[in-house]
């Protein structure tokens, strides 16, 4: 398994530089999608005129708007044949969908719906769901998903009439269902309980599991001192990686000087009185005991470790 590149260890010098442009539809489609996630899944139900139901997994994906609600999804032209996705298809028939979400135990069912069944085949029935009926819209929704948006078709806008071109499908959302079971104390989805899944480049995919997800709270309404505000040598620290100077960064302002003499007394004079005749040495070890205590949450200390280096 490969290991994440860090700030430390990328050479910022070398790139795969190209105009997408130049490069063949399938290593541009592979290049984009690759670096590009992970992304959600649309579970999108649509009919045709006759009512016909179709089920099709879509990772060109998102919530672009609360009021009002409007999610867009994207099935694109095929890159092999350039044809046309029957959910495309169906909502030039009927502007009508639901978007299911996926959770991991759904998996391997939303895969089964995606296959290239022919026209008229119902993916749902294919895939050992239950279709659910909808309140303000023509298509069921996937009882099985813990949450179902119901959609009206406001506008398709075509990108482009060649294979792998976009179609975007803007809806608005007309009525929610989240399951109850996935649900916290206020009535809001809890992402641990969600558990969904998320699309990455080739045959790659991603859990939002306990394991994966973490939290991080901010305040919006501070002003941080920003990277112009930090001196040289903690700005381009070797030892410090980007999140780490990013913390550093969003302090309002760093210890004043006073602050950072006792500390260096206090808590530092040992490192310093035997690093006292090699300065590299001294500015490296400082720099590593200021992410470890980065690591910790204390950014006040970290950040009195760094300036306590004077070369």
């Amino acid at each position: 398994m490969s290991e994440p590149v860090s700030l430390a260890s990328m050479d910022r010098d070398q790139f795969y530089s190209v105009d997408p442009m130049e490069l063949p539809l399938r290593q541009r489609h592979g290049m984009l999608l690759g670096g590009i996630g992970p992304r959600p899944v649309a579970w999108v139900c649509s009919i045709d005129a006759e009512d016909q139901v179709n089920l099709a997994p879509f990772s060109f994906f998102n919530i672009f708007s609360s009021n009002p609600p409007i999610l867009i999804f994207s099935p694109a032209r095929s890159g092999r044949t350039n044809t046309t996705k029957h959910t495309y298809d169906n909502v030039k028939e009927v502007p009508e969908v639901v978007v299911n979400m996926v959770p991991y135990h759904l998996l391997q069912q939303m895969v089964l719906s995606s296959l290239e069944y022919p026209k008229g085949v119902d993916e749902m029935y294919k895939a050992g769901l239950e279709a659910k009926e909808s309140i303000k819209v023509r298509p069921p929704r996937v009882a099985e998903s813990p949450v179902q948006l119901e959609c009206k078709v406001i506008e398709v806008k075509e990108l482009g009439t060649e294979g792998g071109a976009g179609n975007l499908i803007i809806c608005e959302v007309v009525h929610m269902h989240f399951s109850r079971a996935i649900l916290d104390e206020n009535d809001r989805p809890d992402p641990i309980k969600l558990d969904l899944i998320g699309r990455l480049g080739g045959a790659w995919y991603t859990r939002a599991d306990e394991d994966s997800l973490f939290e991080l709270k901010s305040d919006v309404t501070r002003i941080g001192m920003g990277f112009d505000a930090m001196p040289d040598d903690v700005k381009n620290s070797p030892f410090l990686t980007g999140n780490q100077l990013g913390i550093l960064a969003s302090l309002t302002q760093a210890p004043d000087e006073t602050s950072v003499n006792d500390y260096k007394l206090e808590e530092l004079s040992e490192l310093f009185m035997e690093l006292q005749d090699e300065p590299e040495k001294l500015q490296e070890a400082l720099h590593k005991r200021a992410a470890r205590e980065l690591s910790t949450g204390n950014v006040e200390n970290a950040w009195k470790t760094l300036l306590s280096f004077n070369p």
